[in-house]
């Protein structure tokens, strides 16, 4: 099902399927909201001072999205103060470091993602559960 949505971004018109964007950054000490458009490594980053209807639009459908995750295929994961919601549906790597970390690479952009047992540990659990459920294999 789409969610499509039309706003203005660096002078461009842009209409985009919010149900095709794999992860959304949110910085967490302000109001900005960054995602990548698919197959192009584009970021696109709202603010709640610039496109107010856009940026609503998208922070109410990452929350919808991450309510109605049945699947529990969609995460949030904090990192260097910000809020990554992602598609881990959308993910087809991992990295399992000789050190015990878990890192793999948002689609669409060049953000990598690390999480550590001591750090991040019920993030670093939920990775591994959803690893070992999606491809029957153990990260150790």
């Amino acid at each position: 099902m789409a969610y499509w949505i039309r706003f203005i971004y660096e002078k461009n018109s842009f209409i985009i399927d919010l149900d095709a964007i794999s992860s959304f950054s949110k910085e967490l000490d302000n109001n900005r909201v960054t995602f990548w458009l698919p197959n192009s490594s584009l970021p696109i980053t709202l603010t709640s001072q610039g496109d107010v209807d856009a940026y609503r639009l998208v922070m109410d459908h990452i929350k919808k999205t991450l309510d109605r995750n049945s699947k529990k295929s969609w995460v949030k994961i904090n990192q260097d103060r910000k809020e990554f919601s992602i598609d881990l549906s959308r993910i087809s790597s991992f990295i399992c470091e000789p050190n015990g970390r878990l890192s793999f690479c948002l689609p669409d952009s060049q953000q990598k993602i690390v999480l550590a047992p001591q750090s991040s540990p019920n993030e670093y659990l939920n990775l591994q559960e959803y690893i070992k459920n999606t491809t029957g294999l153990s990260v150790l």
